[in-house]
């Protein structure tokens, strides 16, 4: 059985794709797991590297310019492979990512720690490729952001869950390595906790390693169709040049360049800012920004597609990403009545204003990924797995525009400013809503040999 990425041709029916949706719903996990553990990696990291701000950002810097620098080489891997050993070959790559991970944590040393992040973006990278075109093929693309939210789901409730498992496995016991306690030691002393509280992340990744590895073997074992996205032939350069005709590809890719900056920042971000202001529970602040965005990925089940359009989805969600970054910016940081009137009743431990809005920021991202993956490939028939590439790099924003917000919270010292970064990028994804993503009725007929 194969599936066809042309919405006019038949579809595999709803007792066909339940295998390739639970598979595919497993793969979603994993990314969220990976990708949302960095949120707690940072302040940890922070300690046990004694990193500045600035540097402990680079923790998201290099896990996300993984998807620019091996985005188009992972498109070529699909091209020859397909799209089910390209998904196997990713958990393999993560699997090694988390083996360089046990050497950083036991030699202590944070370069090594950014090669097996690297080594980990990379097979999500492959991953990720293989898995957002093939949720978009697997049935009418009408309906696809309602699939992709549903994956959204999955994704994000493993992004609510591992910074609470985190925070309770490695985060706990913390007191001896406070900045106090850590000034109090010799030079020798302070290496030595140092070395034994890295190693902390030895037993955690050696568990991950062993899961991808199975998951690895799950998947290569699987009946796990391939999706018919055209005829596989090598992609040339005249598919790389018809594919940057559609306007709607190129700016989509700016577009997920600043949402994924944007939903980075509000996820990984959130834990050293609500340290900075005080909040005990600091490690576990990500799983408030999943839980938000999980909300928001029911709704999109919920709404798409037959009470809200795709568009309409996408434009909500950049006026709401707007007047929640106003929130931030000009909320009193002393103040906790909204965390109280929106949390309390749920018995939710309470956080300052602007950390709450800065959590709700993912109620706003959910829709945004889901809007504009089926927006940008409408009409790209067999340069589908090209144009994912490229919309893929798009998530390089969350390695450039977390490490510039880091860099500019630290050198004018007012992280809470800092986040005035994200109004030009709800700006974007607003104008692409409205604008950008109809642009591809200039070039369409230019480009329809292509396609054929």
């Amino acid at each position: 059985m194969k599936f066809t990425s042309d919405s006019t041709q038949p579809t595999a029916s709803p007792q066909g794709s339940f295998i390739p949706m639970l598979l595919i719903g497993i793969l979603f996990f994993v990314f969220g797991f990976v990708t949302w553990l960095n949120g707690a990696l940072i302040p940890f990291l922070k300690i046990a590297c004694q990193l500045n701000e600035f540097e402990a950002y680079l923790v998201t810097f290099v896990f996300y310019i993984a998807y620019f620098v091996m985005a188009l080489p992972t498109s070529s891997i699909l091209t020859k492979l397909g799209y089910k050993m390209g998904m196997t070959l990713g958990l393999g790559i993560m699997a090694a990512g988390a083996g360089l991970f046990i050497v950083a944590a036991l030699v202590g040393h944070f370069a090594t720690f950014l090669l097996a992040l690297f080594v980990l973006g990379t097979g999500l990278t492959l991953l990720q490729t293989a898995a957002n075109p093939y949720i978009v093929c697997i049935g009418p693309r009408e309906s696809a952001a309602m699939r992709i939210s549903l994956m959204g789901i999955v994704n994000k409730g493993a992004g609510f869950i591992v910074p609470i498992i985190f925070t309770a496995w490695i985060l706990t016991g913390m007191e001896p390595y406070s900045e106090t306690s850590l000034a109090s030691l010799s030079e020798a002393q302070r290496q030595l906790a140092l070395t034994e509280l890295a190693n902390r992340l030895v037993q955690p990744y050696l568990m991950m390693m062993f899961v991808l590895l199975g998951l690895m073997a799950f998947v290569w074992f699987s009946p796990l169709p391939e999706p018919e996205l055209g005829e596989r032939v090598e992609r040339t350069q005249a598919d790389w040049k018809a594919t940057l005709q559609y306007p709607q590809v190129i700016l989509g890719a700016l577009t997920l360049f600043c949402y994924v900056g944007a939903e980075v920042i509000a996820g990984d971000s959130i834990g050293l800012f609500s340290q900075g202001l005080g909040v005990a529970h600091f490690g576990m602040m990500t799983s408030y920004t999943m839980g938000f965005m999980v909300l928001g990925y029911v709704l999109g089940i919920l709404l798409i597609p037959r009470w809200i359009s795709q568009q309409t989805a996408l434009v909500g969600s950049a006026i709401a990403g707007l007047l929640f970054t106003l929130g931030v910016l000009l909320s009193d940081s002393q103040s906790q009545a909204l965390s109280e009137l929106l949390l309390g009743w749920l018995g939710v431990l309470p956080v300052p204003d602007p950390v709450l809005y800065l959590a709700l920021l993912g109620l706003a991202n959910a829709l945004v990924w889901p809007a504009v993956w089926p927006l940008a490939l409408e009409g790209l028939g067999r340069l589908t797995a090209t144009a994912s590439a490229l919309l893929i790099m798009g998530i390089a924003g969350g390695a450039i525009l977390p490490l510039l917000y880091g860099y500019i919270a630290h050198s004018q010292g007012d992280s809470q400013m800092a986040y005035f970064l994200l109004l030009p990028c709800y700006g974007l994804i607003f104008y692409y809503a409205i604008w950008g993503h109809k642009l591809t009725a200039k070039v369409a007929s230019s480009t329809a040999m292509v396609n054929e």
